[in-house]
């Protein structure tokens, strides 16, 4: 990153992704990570990402619904997936990203469909140099077709 602050929704969005893989790694539940992250992790530099000004409205919401709305959020991926692909074959980062930027692309209206995608293509980057943010790419753009017609 540049060192600048990333705007708060941003700095919301990677935090989900590491709280959803985090619940994944350990088994932790929703409430408890999201608890640990507004006590622990916000306002603190983080592996070198400022995790300073994240929208922790956004955050919460974005963790909460993808639990809560898990099935429906995995559907949706696992139907773009190519043939005989199930999502446990992922990269558990990758899964993390699918499924935060589903739940965004069919919960949260008010964002604009290509920030959606944008934002975790970049947050795909951060995290891989190879063939991974080009994949969350297509996947999303075609959930996004299949959630926002």
């Amino acid at each position: 990153m540049n060192g600048l602050p990333r705007q708060a929704r941003s700095v919301a969005r990677l935090a989900a992704v590491q709280a959803l893989y985090q619940m994944e790694a350990a088994g932790a539940g929703a409430e408890t990570v999201i608890r640990e992250f507004s006590e622990h992790r916000f306002d603190r530099d983080i592996e070198g990402e400022a995790m300073v000004g994240a929208d922790e409205e956004f955050f919460a919401d974005l963790v909460r619904g993808v639990v809560e709305s898990q099935s429906a959020v995995d559907s949706s991926i696992v139907k773009r997936l190519a043939q005989n692909w199930r999502l446990e074959r992922l990269d558990a980062t990758v899964r993390a990203i699918l499924r935060a930027g589903a739940f965004e692309l069919a919960h949260r209206l008010d964002v604009p469909t290509e920030v959606v995608i944008d934002e975790y293509v970049e947050l795909a980057k951060s995290f891989f140099e190879g063939s991974e943010p080009g994949f969350v790419n297509g996947a999303l753009d075609a959930v996004a077709q299949d959630v926002r017609r």
